[in-house]
């Protein structure tokens, strides 16, 4: 099940899901978002799968979007968008309703599309020295993975909105305090906390934490869909502007955008 960014293995009946590319800060781009896609639907096949544990390789958690990837094509990205976010929502909608417990565990840094996906997570643990931010205004983007409705669900729309405007970083006391983390360990035992937490839902009476969370999702269900569509159209629309490409630019060249609105 393991593909070239995420790594996939089994303790029992639980799933470790772990974003495997550390040396580049576990990035989203094309290759993960369809590596994400792929193993949304086989976690949904696993025979016994009783529990989730989603984590990541190396000392950041995701950096988000690879804006040294982004760059060179940052001309081209309205298309590329379109075709990445259809393959990472799909993931994101499967991933999110798997009919059992998910645990995340998030340490370093947890930037833009990394933020919206642990968000979507029954139960987030953050080390101490965990940092939470939202960078997309800052770059001349919208939010996307999913931001705009996890978000919200976990801080309120105001709260949301406003992370994400001001492109805010959180560290992990206020990310506990706005209920973007549901707990604080210390960095040196996140990955123990964190899977003896998965391991002890993944051995609890899953058939109804499962539906308990169908009936939270279905709640929320015809929103989540209609703001994943909504955020893909969007974004493409707003990354083939010259703001947005301003951003990227900026960002990489290491200067302060110009912004001119369109």
């Amino acid at each position: 099940m393991s593909t070239e960014s995420i790594r996939v293995e089994r303790d029992g009946d639980l799933a470790i899901v772990s974003l495997a590319q550390a040396a580049r800060g576990n990035p989203f781009d094309g290759t993960f978002t369809k590596d994400f896609k792929a193993v949304a639907a086989e976690l949904w096949d696993t025979p016994g799968l009783r529990g989730v544990l989603l984590r990541a390789d190396g000392p950041n958690f995701s950096v988000g979007g690879d804006l040294k990837t982004f760059y060179p094509v940052r001309h081209e990205l309205g298309p590329l968008v379109r075709r990445w976010t259809g393959d990472l929502h799909m993931g994101l909608q499967r991933f999110w309703a798997l009919p059992v417990p998910v645990v995340c565990a998030a340490q370093g840094f947890a930037m833009g599309g990394g933020v919206g996906l642990l968000a979507g997570a029954d139960v987030v643990l953050a080390g101490e020295g965990t940092k939470f931010g939202s960078a997309f205004a800052q770059l001349g983007f919208n939010c996307d993975s999913g931001s705009s409705a996890t978000l919200t669900a976990r801080m309120g729309a105001a709260r949301a909105r406003r992370f994400v405007m001001l492109a805010e970083m959180l560290n992990a006391p206020e990310a506990l305090a706005v209920g973007l983390v549901d707990r604080i360990v210390p960095d040196a035992q996140l990955q123990d906390e964190a899977l003896a937490l998965a391991r002890k839902l993944a051995a609890g009476p899953t058939l109804a934490y499962g539906e308990i969370k169908r009936l939270f999702m279905k709640a929320g269900a015809a929103q989540l869909q209609a703001q994943l569509e909504d955020e893909a159209l969007t974004l493409a629309r707003v990354a083939a502007g010259a703001d947005a490409q301003e951003g990227i630019a900026a960002m990489v060249e290491k200067r302060k955008p110009v912004f001119q609105g369109r």
